[in-house]
């Protein structure tokens, strides 16, 4: 007979230095996502493409959802949603704005560059919900894997949209474009 119930494995859990690390990796990323919230309306002005406006703009919503999302996460938990300062992606956003003032406006140039520097942000996040998720269900609690996992997937979408954009306009745009000396 089998005394170790789910229940049981989850409450055992939430004092665990597992449990700890996972909640630092959630501040982390609830500080990246709310950080994107900021960015992203920012990299939409700054991009030439309308197709490329359009993904920020979208994924802008989606990362909204996301913040919302990792409250949820939180509250499941019983933990108030806070953020920590995510390194990563702190480095990430200043690459993107760094990207912004190296680049010409209205060239294909910066296109590329933002959907190199928004890749990165987005390779990130896939890294860490992924890892969130089997956290979460190693440790039982499957309602916020499900929701963790929901993520994962729009990041994914998002991150497959980008590279379809890039190799379908951006990339054969700027490869036409001339370096001024």
């Amino acid at each position: 007979m089998q005394t170790n119930t789910g229940t049981q494995r989850t409450m055992a859990m939430s004092d665990s230095k597992l449990h700890q690390f996972f909640l630092q990796q959630l501040q982390d990323v609830y500080w990246a996502e709310k950080k994107l919230v900021k960015t992203l309306p920012k990299l939409s002005d700054a991009a030439t493409s309308q197709r490329l406006k359009q993904a920020f703009n979208d994924h802008l919503e989606q990362t909204i959802n996301h913040v919302t999302r990792l409250e949820n996460v939180f509250r499941l938990l019983g933990e108030e949603p806070k953020a920590l300062k995510c390194p990563a992606m702190a480095g990430i956003v200043d690459e993107g704005s760094d990207i912004i003032d190296e680049t010409d406006d209205g060239s294909a140039q910066r296109d590329v560059g933002l959907i190199f520097a928004t890749q990165k942000a987005e390779h990130y996040e896939i890294a860490t919900y992924g890892g969130l998720v089997q956290l979460a269900r190693t440790m039982g609690h499957d309602d916020c894997a499900e929701l963790l996992d929901q993520t994962l997937a729009e990041e994914k979408v998002c991150d497959n949209l980008l590279t379809k954009i890039a190799e379908e306009d951006a990339n054969v745009k700027a490869s036409t474009e001339k370096f001024d000396s």
